[in-house]
C-alpha cells in the first residue's frame, strides 16, 4: 500500500508547511488544529479541514503528528477525540514531534498493540524548509512503513535518514540535533551582546562572522531576527526549554555529564522566567540586554 490519504495534525510553523507541501505533490491531505484560523488557512489552500483529531483520521489512511511535546501528542492519538478512535486497522502514525527517546520506545509498543504502524521521524530544518518541502527527517521504523510512506516522505523531505526498524533511534537522533541547536543558539546570543557592549555595530559584527570561521547555521539563521528587533516566534524559548531539557534528562538517565548544554538551558530558562518565553528563541540576547543594559537594534513586536 502507498499512502494517498495523509492526515496532518498540528499546523505550526512546521506543520502548516508540511501540508502544503503534501498538497502541492497531489495528496490529498486533511488537517487539523485546535486555532480556526489555521483550519481556515490550509483548508483556502485545498485540504480538508477538521476540528478534531477522531474527525480527521476517519478518513486517511496515515497521519503525521507534529504537536508540540510527547503530553500533546498522547491527547492528539488517545484522548478524547483522539486519532486512534477512527484510524483504520493497519494505518501509520508519523510521530514528528521532538520526544524523549524513551517516551518514543514506549508509544511504538502502545501503538502496535492496538494494531497500527509507527514511523519515529522527528524533523529539523524549520519552517522555510516545512514550506519548501526539504525538511531532513531522521526515522525509524520498520521497512514496510517506510515504503508505504515513501512518495510523503519525498515530498516534505530533502533529506531522510533510515535508522533501524524500531521506534526510540530517530528521536534519539533528534536529541543530539537538539543539543547542538540549543548551544549554538545560546552561543549566538553571547556573543552578539558581548560585541554589543565591547561596541561593535551589530550588522558589521553579523556580516563579518558570516564569513568567518565562528560561523555557525544556529548564527546564520536568527541573529537576523535579533538585527530586525523582530521576535514575533518561529521557534519559542520554551521550545528549548523544553527540549534541552529533554536532553539533560536523557543524558543523566545514561550518567552522562552536559556542562555546555547545562550552561544553555539554564539560559534558555532564565530568559523565559524574565518573560519572553513565547518570544523566537533568539530573545536569549534579551536575559543579557537585562543584566547588562545593553541596548539592542530597535523592536518589532507581532501585535496579535
Amino acid at each position: 500500500m502507498k499512502v494517498s490519504r495523509i492526515g496532518v495534525i498540528g499546523l505550526g510553523a512546521m506543520g502548516m508547511g508540511v501540508a502544503r507541501s503534501l498538497l502541492r505533490a497531489g495528496f490529498e491531505v486533511h488537517a487539523c488544529d485546535l486555532r480556526a484560523e489555521l483550519r481556515d488557512a490550509i483548508a483556502a489552500d485545498g485540504a480538508r479541514a477538521h476540528a478534531t483529531p477522531a474527525a480527521l483520521a476517519a478518513q486517511v489512511e496515515a497521519l503525521i503528528v507534529l504537536v508540540v511535546n510527547a503530553e500533546q501528542t498522547d491527547a492528539v492519538l488517545f484522548g478524547e477525540q483522539g486519532a486512534t478512535a477512527t484510524l483504520r486497522p493497519g494505518g501509520i502514525v508519523m510521530a514528528s514531534s521532538t520526544v524523549a527517546p524513551h517516551y518514543a520506545e514506549a508509544l511504538g509498543e502502545r501503538l502496535a498493540a492496538a494494531g497500527f504502524g509507527m514511523l519515529d521521524a522527528p524533523v529539523s530544518g524549520g519552517a522555510a524548509r516545512a514550506a519548501s518541502g526539504e525538511m531532513t527527517v531522521m526515522a525509524s521504523g520498520r521497512p514496510e512503513l517506510f515504503d508505504a510512506m515513501g512518495g510523503v516522505l519525498e515530498a516534505i523531505a530533502g533529506k531522510v535518514y533510515r535508522l533501524g526498524d524500531a521506534p526510540g533511534m530517530g528521536s534519539k537522533l533528534k536529541m543530539i540535533n537538539q543539543l547542538l541547536a540549543g548551544v549554538h543558539i545560546a552561543a549566538a546570543t553571547e556573543a552578539m551582546a558581548l560585541g554589543i557592549r565591547a561596541g561593535i555595530d551589530p550588522q558589521t559584527l553579523y556580516d563579518v562572522i558570516s564569513n568567518s570561521a565562528g560561523n555557525s547555521w544556529m548564527f546564520g539563521n536568527r541573529v537576523p531576527h535579533i538585527l530586525a528587533g523582530d521576535y514575533t516566534p518561529l521557534s519559542a524559548v520554551n521550545i528549548f526549554v523544553k527540549d534541552l531539557g529533554i536532553v539533560v534528562d536523557s543524558a543523566r538517565k545514561l550518567t552522562f555529564p552536559l556542562p555546555l548544554t547545562s550552561s544553555a538551558l539554564q539560559m534558555f530558562i532564565a530568559t523565559s522566567a524574565a518573560g519572553f518565553g513565547g518570544d523566537d528563541d533568539s530573545a536569549v540576547i534579551k536575559m543579557f540586554e537585562r543584566l547588562t543594559g545593553i541596548e539592542l537594534p530597535g523592536e518589532r513586536r507581532n501585535e496579535s
